[in-house]
């Protein structure tokens, strides 16, 4: 095992920067889309109730179907993979989103509005802060996600570690599939750690300003 990472480091390094900047970047887009969508979507709860129904049925659509969809008309490669995994993860980032505006407290935004702030200047000084821990509850569930299913974009050419381990799978190699399996895991629990850092620290900036 050890013996092909001293061999095939540069190969197992490039696999894991191909993950990383596919899953980066999706859950990138994802989010940039899910934010605001879940924002106005927060004020609406019937609409909210339509459009989280809509992505859970999306959801729950297996991840090599829904990459065998897009591939006749994004072709093979990393939009159509990028394509799935953020459409994967509105369901988990729309969610929480929307529960995050509204765990906020009315109280909190009519202070806010009686200091004279815009909706601007409340979304950012008020709310957004407030939802943080929730959203980025979300986003934890959303890249473990697209981590996962990321792997799965190996299928379509898209690279990444997934190709590391279908390889020793089609090949009944034992180092290949484990290096890619412990990549996987490690790349996945390093952002997690991340993350739960971010969210505590939003934790405890609310708590310190409340």
């Amino acid at each position: 095992m050890f013996s092909y990472a001293l061999h095939h480091h540069q190969e197992l390094l490039r696999a894991l920067i191909e993950h990383i900047e596919l899953s980066v970047t999706a859950l990138f887009i994802a989010f940039s889309i899910a934010l605001p969508l879940g924002y106005s979507l927060s004020k609406s709860p019937r609409l909210s109730n339509t459009v989280v129904g809509l992505f859970s049925m999306l959801y729950a659509i297996p991840s090599l179907g829904l990459l065998a969809l897009l591939v006749p008309v994004f072709g093979l490669g990393n939009v159509s993979a990028i394509i799935a995994l953020v459409l994967y993860a509105q369901f988990i980032l729309v969610r929480n989103t929307i529960l995050g505006f509204r765990s906020v407290s009315p109280t909190m935004v009519e202070v806010g509005k009686g200091m004279g702030l815009s909706a601007f200047q409340l979304f950012r000084q008020v709310e957004f802060p407030l939802a943080l821990p929730t959203i980025i509850g979300g986003l934890r569930v959303a890249t473990a996600s697209t981590i996962g299913i990321a792997s799965l974009a190996a299928w379509i050419n898209a690279g990444g570690l997934g190709a590391i381990l279908f390889d020793g799978i089609y090949q009944n190699h034992i180092p290949k599939m484990l290096w890619g399996s412990l990549l996987i895991t490690a790349l996945g629990l390093s952002l997690e750690l991340m993350l739960l850092d971010l969210q505590k620290s939003a934790q405890s900036e609310i708590h310190t300003t409340t």
